[in-house]
């Protein structure tokens, strides 16, 4: 009953034409990364907001959840974990952490794990250095959005002013052939650089050359005009 009563929450914050609008945005038609993702038109405001209300629900309700066809559900499930993680104690956290990692197949648009891959991939890492092997097997995973689940759980070291993950996870990622790939590298790379742009200089004076174009222009985003040209140059 639960997993409906949320699903009947959400239905009442959707909105038709936002759902056609979304799809286009996260690229649901055929043969794009989103292929055949189902929008309803909820807000991400509102949705942290059904979240919120329902943040006490079962771990295996919440996986039902997400395991929903319909985007904002699949949503939905990963802010309530997030939202348990960040209150559950070292054993709440680690079952959910496995759990994230067992159902990753229904993590799949780059919203998905961008809002939740730092919060419980990232932190428990941090907490259970042991774990830090699984940053490398995803990076190195043929799926699309394990590879960027293993970038973007570095923001939670990056955070920490810990940056030996997100320069080692960069590097392994530098020749992959997806752009959302490239941009969440530069992206990790520019927030690296907010906490020490000599730490991500070093790096682009070694690797430059060769990443990707968006990829570079992401990460260079903050720099100044005459760094930027600098860089952009080959």
């Amino acid at each position: 009953m639960m997993v409906s009563q949320i699903k009947n929450d959400l239905k009442k914050l959707s909105n038709k034409e936002k759902a056609v609008v979304l799809m286009g945005f996260f690229k649901t038609a055929p043969g794009e990364y989103g292929e055949g993702d189902k929008f309803i038109g909820v807000t991400v405001p509102n949705t942290r907001i059904i979240a919120k209300k329902y943040q006490d629900i079962s771990i295996d309700k919440t996986v039902e959840l997400l395991k929903s066809e319909v985007h904002e559900h699949r949503l939905c499930a990963l802010l309530i974990l997030v939202v348990k993680y960040e209150n559950g104690n070292q054993q709440e956290k680690k079952r959910i952490y496995h759990t994230y990692l067992k159902n990753s197949k229904y993590i799949n648009n780059w919203d998905l794990v961008d809002l939740s891959a730092h919060k419980i991939v990232g932190e428990y890492i941090l907490l259970e250095p042991k774990e830090r092997k699984t940053l490398l097997k995803l990076a190195s995973s043929q799926d699309l959005w394990e590879r960027r689940i293993s970038i973007v759980a570095t923001f939670a070291f990056i955070k920490k002013q810990q940056f030996d993950e997100t320069l080692k996870i960069s590097k392994i990622l530098l020749e992959d052939s997806h752009d959302l790939i490239h941009k969440a590298v530069g992206w990790m790379l520019r927030e690296l650089g907010k906490k020490d742009q000599s730490i991500e200089e070093n790096f682009l004076e070694e690797h430059h050359k060769i990443m990707p174009r968006t990829m570079l222009r992401y990460s260079i985003e903050k720099f100044s005009d005459k760094k930027r040209k600098y860089y952009m140059k080959k």
